[in-house]
């Protein structure tokens, strides 16, 4: 299984549809909020299922503000974060994640790519696409995928430039 992950898109669907383009065929989309707009869109041409939560400039989407999913035997959690304080670190997302028995969460907000594989519990942001704040500026998104052993494999990608299939 393939997920895309993305985040902090802010209305540049553009940049949605060009990492769609740029990532080739995928099983699920996962945008951790700020969509502002174009949400019908974005579900439109990723040709597959999206899970997508409100972030903070989501004002008038009709999105839900977490949502807990099951792929491929994973549990994940996906969140915007900022209710989480997510700019000072991912200690309440950990804390949610234990009480909640969850495999992997999500979340978007800080704009910058994280990942933090742990024994029992993953945490990962993809970062933005449209408005990156991490040294170098550069969009990012993250590919999730699933292997035939059930194993999940994290790789974050940069937009607009070439990216290498992960190795599974």
């Amino acid at each position: 299984m393939r997920i895309l992950v993305i985040s902090d898109s802010h209305g540049r669907n553009d940049d949605v549809k060009g990492v769609l383009e740029q990532v080739g065929e995928i099983d699920m989309l996962i945008h951790c909020g700020d969509v502002e707009r174009g949400d019908q869109y974005i579900r439109d041409i990723a040709g597959c299922p999206v899970v997508m939560v409100a972030g903070n400039n989501d004002y008038y989407l009709d999105l839900p503000s977490e949502q807990t999913i099951e792929a491929e035997g994973y549990r994940i959690w996906v969140t915007h974060g900022h209710p989480y304080y997510v700019n000072s670190g991912v200690d309440y997302l950990r804390e949610y994640g234990e009480m909640h028995d969850v495999d992997v969460i999500m979340y978007g907000h800080t704009h910058v790519p994280f990942i933090e594989i742990g024994d029992d519990m993953t945490i990962l942001n993809p970062g933005s696409i449209s408005y990156p704040r991490q040294a170098g500026r550069k969009p990012t998104f993250l590919l999730m995928e699933i292997d035939d052993m059930g194993e999940a494999h994290y790789a974050h990608g940069y937009y607009k430039e070439h990216f290498r299939e992960l190795n599974i």
